[in-house]
C-alpha cells in the first residue's frame, strides 16, 4: 500500500501540478515530500492523490492538490519567511508551507480540526509550525508582522487588520468573492500602493468569524 501511495503521489506531481503550470521546483519537491494521505481519514486514503478536494469532517475539506501547490507558488517563498495561514483545516497546506518557509503560524476556528492537525503535524516532525484555535479573520497580532499571509477559506473581502499584520513588502493571498465562487488574489505593496494580481477562479469553503461571511 505504501508503494502504491508513493506512486500515486508522484503521478499527482507530474500530471496535476507540473503539467498545469506549477514550475517552482521547491513547491514541486514539497508536494512530493508531504504525504497527503496522512491528513485524511483511513477510509479516504486510497483517494488521497485524486485531483480534487476531499471531506475531512465538520463540513470542511482538504484542498485540491493543485490549489495547494498554486497558493504555495504564488507565495514565492525563499525559505526564511514567517507565514500566517488562516484556516488550518487538516494541516496539509501548513505542512507544505513548512517545507518552504522559515516559520508557519496557522489558525483554525474548529477545535476538533485544530486538535487533529496538531497531532498529524507533530507526528510528521514539523517543528516550525505553530497552531492556534481561534478566529483567523482577526489575525495573530502577537506574532506579527508576517512576510506572507495565506488564507485557505473563502473571504467576502480583505480585512484591514490582516493587511496591517504584513511586513512592508509582505504578500496577502486569499480566495476572495462570493460564497460559491472566488478568485485567488495576491495583494502586495508596490511604491507605497496596494496592488492586486489574479490567479484564476477557485472554490473554497466560506470563512466564518468577525470578517467572514454572515449567516
Amino acid at each position: 500500500m505504501g508503494s502504491d501511495l508513493e506512486d500515486a503521489r508522484e503521478k499527482m506531481v507530474v500530471e496535476q501540478l507540473a503539467a498545469r503550470g506549477i514550475k517552482d521546483q521547491r513547491v514541486l519537491d514539497a508536494m512530493r515530500a508531504v504525504p497527503r494521505h496522512r491528513f485524511l481519514p483511513s477510509e479516504l486514503q486510497d483517494h488521497a492523490y485524486d485531483d480534487g478536494p476531499l471531506p475531512i469532517g465538520e463540513s470542511q475539506t482538504i484542498s485540491q492538490p493543485y490549489m495547494v501547490a498554486l497558493i504555495a507558488q504564488v507565495a514565492e517563498l525563499a525559505g526564511t519567511e514567517r507565514v500566517l495561514e488562516i484556516g488550518t483545516g487538516c494541516g496539509y497546506q501548513a505542512a507544505v508551507l513548512a517545507r518552504l518557509a522559515g516559520e508557519v503560524y496557522s489558525i483554525e476556528c474548529i477545535a476538533h480540526l485544530h486538535d487533529r492537525a496538531r497531532i498529524i503535524l507533530n507526528t510528521l516532525g514539523l517543528g516550525n509550525v505553530y497552531l492556534k484555535c481561534g478566529d483567523g479573520s482577526e489575525g495573530w497580532t502577537e506574532h506579527a508582522p508576517f512576510d506572507v499571509i495565506v488564507v485557505t477559506t473563502a473571504m467576502p473581502g480583505v480585512p484591514g487588520p490582516l493587511l496591517r499584520e504584513l511586513t512592508p513588502d509582505g504578500k496577502f493571498i486569499a480566495p476572495i468573492g462570493e460564497d460559491e465562487l472566488q478568485t485567488l488574489v495576491r495583494i502586495s505593496r508596490k511604491s507605497g500602493h496596494w496592488q492586486e494580481e489574479y490567479f484564476g477562479e477557485c472554490r473554497f469553503v466560506k470563512m466564518t468569524g468577525k470578517y467572514g461571511f454572515k449567516g
